[in-house]
């Protein structure tokens, strides 16, 4: 299982990449190969605001849908709308294609809380 060290984790499965007090925000390899083939992601919209532990949008899988938790608190500010017609970039590329949202964060500290890529590999292996 692919764990870019460049990422921080949530125990929810969520991968975060900071740049310039942005967040992009997607779903750990893992979590996709869990869910197996997406068919659907629903995701906010430009302007919302979400909320650290909070559902923002949601994942269709040929076996469940599964609801995806804010790893941080802030605005969005870009949405991958290629989503809405690709769903299965989130299998093919869960780290590149498939990022979900960037937040404009509002307490940067909450991606001190995040896994480290150590820390979420140890959390997957358990």
């Amino acid at each position: 299982m692919s764990t870019p060290k460049d990422l921080r984790y949530s125990k929810e499965h969520e991968w975060v990449k900071v740049e310039d007090g942005k967040a992009r925000v997607g779903i750990t390899h893992f979590a996709q190969h869990e869910l197996g083939d997406i068919v659907f992601v629903e995701l906010p919209q430009v302007g919302d605001e979400i909320q650290l532990n909070e559902p923002f949008g949601s994942v269709e899988s040929v076996k469940t849908v599964s609801e995806l938790y804010a790893p941080v608190s802030g605005k969005v500010v870009e949405v991958n709308s290629e989503l809405e017609d690709s769903p299965e970039f989130v299998n093919e590329s869960p780290y590149e294609k498939a990022w979900m949202i960037v937040v404009e964060l509002s307490d940067a500290s909450e991606v001190d809380s995040l896994l480290t890529p150590e820390q979420y590999k140890e959390l997957i292996e358990e």
